[in-house]
C-alpha cells in the first residue's frame, strides 16, 4: 500500500467506508457488536447523504497497533485503490478507532495522507489546535483505561488461579462447566480422559515403551483431537506427557504458582506422573514396533529353560496361512532358534493354572488369613500417615523460612534459587498429600473386597479359559511371583508361586503339572517341589 503520497486536494466526501470492532470473538459469535456498530453507523451515513461503499469489520485487537488488524489494513488498502475519491471513515466510538496514543497518532496521519475524513458518532474532530489537543487527551484516557482493564483483568485471573481453577484454555480430556456460585471449573471430558488416562499409564508401566507409540495411539482414535492440518504432533505427546494439571494440581510459571492443589477432578495420581517423567528422563527406547501383545497371553511372562532370557514371539507364514510361535534368541543358548507352537506352551502353561485349586477347607482358612491382613494393613497405614503428616509439616517449616529470606535478599539470582528450592518442596508436598490420602480406609466393607479375591484363589482356571489375553496374563502376574521357565521338551519347570497359593500349599501339598512331561510337582512347605 501507499503511506508516503504527500494529501490531495479533494471535494467533500460523498462516499463512506465504516470500520467496526469488537475485541473478543465471543462479542462476534454473539452477532451483536459488529452488527449493531454497522446499523449505527449506516443511519449515520443516510443522515449526511453518504453512499456506503464497503464495510471493514475487525475482531483482533492487535495490541493497539492498527496495522496488526485485518480489518484496518483492508480499509487502509481499500482508500489507495481509489486515491481520486474523497471518502469519509466512519467509526461507532472513539476507541474503536485506537486505544493507545502512540497508535492512535499514527493512524490520524495516516488518514491525512489519503485525505480521508474521519467522522464518528460520538466525537467531532476538529482541524484546530484545541480540537487536535482534546483528541490527544481521549487518546489518552482510551490507553489508559485500556490498561487498567488489562491489570484488572490479570489480578482476577492471579487470584483465581491460586484459589485453584484452571484459567486457560482445557487440556486434552478435560472441558468447561459452568458452576453455580463457582463459575467455569475443568470437569473430565468423556472419553478423551479415558485415553489420556490410558496413554499416561501405558508408558508408566512399560506398555507405550516411546513417545512415538502413544502418538500411534492417539492416531489410532478417531475422536482424538488434531490440529488444523489433520494430524497429531510429537509435541503434542510431549505437551500433554508433561501438563501437571491432569494430577489434580495446577503449577504456573507466569503467576508463581507451584503444585497448588486445584479444584478440579485428577485424571491421573501424582505417583503416575512421576513415573513418566523419570521414563522422559531416562535412556532412549528402541524405535516404535508393531505390538504383539494382543496376539501372544505369555510374551514377557516366560523364559527359556536353558538360559533364562524371556521368549520371544512371531507369526510364521506357511503355504495356506500364518502360524504362531514362542522362539529363543539367545545365540549362546542350545535351544537357538528352536520354535514352539503358541498353543503347545499356552495350554501346557494352562494345565499349570488348572491345577491351583485349594480345597474349600483352606479357602475358609484364607478368609482368616486375609482378615488377619487386612487389620494389619489398616495399622501400617496409620503409621504411614502419621509419618506423611510430620514430613508435611516440616515441608511446611522449611517453605516458611526460605520465604522469609527471599522478603530479606535482594540479590535476584538468590531469590530465584529459593525460589525454585520451594517449588520442589512444593511437588514434594503434593506427593506426601496424595500418598496420605490413599492410606484413607477404602470405602465398602470387608466382605466386598474379599469376595473378587477369594474367586480368584478358588478358580483362577475359569478365568484362563475364558482365553482373554489381559485376563490371562493378570492370572499369571497373580498366581507367580517370578516368569515361568520353559523348555522346549521338558515344558514348564517350577514354578514360584505368589504369597496366597504358597501359604494355602504349605498347609496342603498344592500338585502342579508340568506340562509336556507328562510329571507333576508337589508344593510342600518350604515351596520346592519334590
Amino acid at each position: 500500500m501507499s503511506a508516503k503520497r504527500l494529501p490531495i486536494s479533494k471535494s467533500a466526501p460523498t462516499k463512506a467506508v465504516i470500520y467496526c470492532r469488537v475485541s473478543t470473538r465471543h462479542q462476534e459469535s454473539d452477532g451483536h457488536g459488529l452488527q449493531s456498530q454497522e446499523t449505527r453507523c449506516r443511519q449515520y451515513a443516510a443522515a449526511k447523504g453518504y453512499e456506503v461503499a464497503a464495510v471493514f469489520p475487525d475482531t483482533a485487537t492487535g495490541g493497539g497497533d492498527f496495522m496488526k488488524r485485518p480489518g484496518m489494513v483492508a480499509l487502509l488498502s481499500f482508500l489507495d485503490a481509489q486515491p481520486d475519491i474523497s471518502f469519509a471513515v466512519i467509526f461507532d466510538d472513539l476507541k474503536r478507532y485506537a486505544r493507545d496514543t502512540e497508535f492512535h497518532l499514527r493512524l490520524r496521519r495516516e488518514m491525512e495522507i489519503r485525505s480521508a475524513q474521519r467522522e464518528c458518532l460520538n466525537f467531532r474532530f476538529e482541524d484546530t489546535p484545541e480540537g487536535e489537543f482534546i483528541e490527544t487527551i481521549m487518546a489518552a484516557q482510551g490507553q489508559l483505561e485500556r490498561k487498567q482493564n488489562g491489570r484488572q483483568v490479570a489480578q482476577k485471573m492471579r487470584a483465581r488461579m491460586e484459589n485453584g481453577y484452571w484459567i486457560h484454555n482445557p487440556p486434552v480430556g478435560y472441558r468447561y462447566e459452568k458452576v453455580a456460585g463457582r463459575g467455569r471449573m475443568l470437569r473430565p471430558n468423556a472419553p478423551l480422559d479415558g485415553y489420556i488416562r490410558e496413554a499416561f499409564e501405558g508408558y508408566a508401566s512399560g506398555r507405550f515403551q516411546t513417545q512415538a507409540e502413544i502418538k500411534r495411539f492417539f492416531e489410532s482414535l478417531p475422536d482424538f483431537p488434531r490440529n488444523r492440518k489433520g494430524i497429531i504432533t510429537q509435541q503434542r505427546v510431549t505437551d500433554i506427557l508433561t501438563q501437571p494439571v491432569y494430577t489434580g494440581y495446577i503449577c504456573s510459571k507466569n503467576y508463581g504458582i507451584d503444585w497448588l492443589k486445584g479444584q478440579h477432578e485428577a485424571l491421573i495420581s501424582l505417583n503416575t506422573f512421576e513415573k513418566v517423567q523419570a521414563r522422559r528422563r531416562g535412556s532412549a527406547k528402541a524405535p516404535v514396533r508393531k505390538s504383539k501383545a494382543e496376539d501372544f497371553s505369555l510374551r514377557g511372562m516366560v523364559v527359556c529353560g536353558d538360559c533364562g532370557v524371556p521368549l520371544r514371539s512371531s507369526w510364521t507364514k506357511g503355504r495356506s496361512k500364518h502360524y504362531a510361535y514362542y522362539l529363543c534368541q539367545t545365540k549362546s543358548c542350545g535351544s537357538y532358534g528352536k520354535s514352539i507352537a503358541r498353543d503347545k506352551i499356552e495350554g501346557d502353561v494352562g494345565e499349570l493354572v488348572k491345577s491351583l485349586q485349594p480345597t474349600k477347607g483352606l479357602m475358609t482358612l484364607a478368609t482368616e488369613m486375609f482378615r488377619d491382613a487386612w487389620a494389619s494393613q489398616k495399622d501400617r497405614a496409620a503409621e504411614i500417615a502419621a509419618s506423611a503428616r510430620l514430613k508435611i509439616r516440616e515441608i511446611d517449616k522449611q517453605t516458611e523460612a526460605l520465604l522469609t529470606r527471599i522478603v530479606e535478599s535482594s540479590n535476584m539470582s538468590v531469590i530465584e534459587t529459593y525460589e525454585t528450592k520451594i517449588g520442589e518442596l512444593n511437588r514434594q508436598k503434593a506427593l506426601l498429600a496424595e500418598n496420605l490420602a490413599n492410606q484413607a480406609e477404602p470405602a465398602g466393607s470387608f466382605a466386598e473386597k474379599l469376595e473378587p479375591a477369594l474367586n480368584f484363589l478358588s478358580n483362577p482356571w475359569k478365568i484362563w479359559e475364558s482365553g482373554s489375553v489381559k485376563a490371562r496374563r493378570l492370572v499369571l502376574k497373580l498366581a507367580f511371583t517370578d516368569r515361568i521357565r520353559y523348555h522346549r521338551n521338558k515344558g514348564a519347570r517350577t514354578a514360584s508361586l505368589a504369597f496366597p497359593f504358597k501359604a494355602l500349599g504349605a498347609l496342603q501339598p498344592l500338585k502342579v503339572s508340568f506340562g509336556a512331561g507328562g510329571r507333576t510337582r508337589t508344593d510342600t512347605p518350604c515351596g520346592k517341589g519334590v
